[in-house]
């Protein structure tokens, strides 16, 4: 059965709220832009909320009367499957894009928008919402409207090199992590798992192979949330991305299966800017651990070549993913970002799973931001 309590709201005194449309893009894309700093809003927003195979996004936003585009809020629809059961797969929302006109804020708009998207996402059967609460809106997820304290996120670290990049980028984690960068390399390095199955091949791929989808089929039969993945989609979610930062490498065996794949994140920028010496590994998908070691060796030599100096994933604490970086030589996070959680239908399968990260396979490539930072 769907939650009950979702309120319905008649919206601040003035404003109209509906459920934008493509035609709305462009509008949300200025709104982006003013409320993040970005200047990419006209072409990330109708790719993000427009072009994922696994759905349109529920957009809702506010209009003044005059029919300007003052408000919006996003819910990100991602096809998820519980123990490798394509008949019991869900959609499940990640909430974001919080932009809200300046002159409006603090007055209950977001709250509204909010309750408009959690009644949409309800109405279309996806089982719970889940989404990244920052420091300035963790308060009113949590307190105001009662999400769950689902578990939390933090970005794992490999150091590759103790090159003055290097060492800038260790510094965001303290002096003492910035003095250790030699010491971490060692670490790194020492432990990395160096592992090249015999017979197998590696492949840059320029399009998605099919057989993509068997490996998501047998991966997602060890976990009770996973974003299902096929060519389509993993071809909208990297290989189509507008920042076009990413590329695709799979593994196969002897016998030409596909056994792993890695997607990674080229560093960018200019120097002296650190981010152009950090790259990420931002997913990974293998057939047992000894195809995720390798595909996390050929992850990393291929970001080396691309001249990273530091190499970053993210993983949810306690989780699958987190543990194969741990064995792989990364860092352990020094701070986590707390996740939160919204069910819709108690009692789904997906909905309970939603409330714990730990039972997720999850990597970067699975949030709604078009890059990793």
């Amino acid at each position: 059965m769907p939650s009950s309590g979702i309120p319905v709201r008649a919206g601040e005194a003035g404003l109209e709220i509906r459920q934008s449309q493509a035609a709305d893009r462009g509008a949300q894309g200025r709104l982006f832009d003013q409320c993040f700093g970005k200047t990419d809003g006209a072409s990330v927003l109708p790719w993000r909320y427009d072009g994922c195979p696994h759905g349109t996004a529920i957009a809702p936003a506010a209009l003044g009367d005059d029919g300007q585009l003052l408000a919006s809020y996003a819910a990100q629809p991602r096809r998820v499957h519980f123990r490798g059961d394509a008949t019991g797969a869900s959609v499940i929302a990640q909430t974001g894009d919080v932009m809200t006109s300046p002159e409006l804020r603090s007055r209950g708009v977001f709250t509204d928008l909010h309750w408009v998207a959690m009644g949409e996402a309800q109405s279309r059967g996806w089982p719970a919402a889940w989404g990244l609460p920052n420091k300035f809106s963790g308060h009113i997820f949590f307190d105001k409207l009662a999400w769950r304290h689902a578990g939390h996120i933090g970005p794992w670290n490999f150091v590759l090199a103790t090159s003055s990049a290097a060492r800038a980028i260790r510094h965001q984690n303290g002096r003492l992590a910035k003095w250790g960068t030699p010491w971490a390399a060692w670490r790194g390095h020492a432990a990395r798992r160096k592992a090249t199955l015999p017979g197998t091949t590696v492949e840059r791929w320029r399009t998605v192979p099919h057989d993509v989808k068997g490996l998501s089929n047998h991966v997602e039969q060890d976990f009770d949330w996973m974003v299902h993945r096929d060519a389509p989609y993993l071809t909208w979610r990297y290989l189509d991305a507008p920042c076009q930062r990413f590329a695709l490498i799979g593994i196969r065996d002897a016998a030409g299966a596909l056994i792993a794949y890695t997607a990674i994140q080229r560093p960018w920028g200019s120097d002296p800017d650190p981010a152009c010496k950090l790259g990420f590994i931002v997913d990974l998908v293998g057939a047992d651990p000894g195809a995720e070691a390798m595909a996390l060796d050929v992850a990393l030599v291929a970001l080396a070549r691309a001249g990273a100096a530091v190499v970053r994933a993210y993983a949810m604490r306690g989780s699958h993913w987190g543990r194969v970086l741990e064995r792989g030589g990364f860092r352990r996070p020094r701070g986590h970002k707390e996740v939160g959680a919204y069910p819709l239908w108690p009692g789904h399968p997906l909905a309970d799973a939603t409330m714990d990260t730990s039972r997720w396979f999850f990597t970067d490539g699975d949030r709604d931001d078009e890059y990793a930072r």
